[in-house]
């Protein structure tokens, strides 16, 4: 692996922290905004899988941009703050039916 495909990560990175921030706050802020966009980013990263992408593609588009942009870190301790833990098994489900279904979405392409 390159160092110009980890210059690639990092600014994809960056990129896609800016986008959850962003899109976060414009789909109803903590909870519900962190919801979205983590469900948005499964999908996203099933799509890459069912669709063959691989290799320096795959780590700069799902590690770098998609990795960055969900975030199960800030997604546990909100589900912490609200001690819910049904939440966080149903956030958990939503997300891997999420990531299943851009997968079979990938795998049609």
């Amino acid at each position: 692996m390159s160092a110009l495909v980890w210059v690639g990560v990092a600014l994809l990175g960056g990129l896609g922290a800016v986008a959850r921030v962003v899109l976060t706050r414009t789909w109803g802020g903590p909870g519900r905004g962190t919801l979205a966009v983590n469900l948005v980013g499964s999908s996203a990263v099933g799509l890459l899988v069912g669709a063959g992408v691989g290799g320096d593609a795959l780590l700069l588009l799902g590690g770098g941009l998609l990795g960055a942009f969900t975030t199960f870190s800030t997604w546990v301790a909100e589900v912490h703050d609200r001690r819910s833990p049904g939440l966080l098994a149903g956030a958990l489900l939503l997300g891997l039916g999420a990531a299943a279904l851009g997968r079979v979405i990938g795998l049609t392409l």
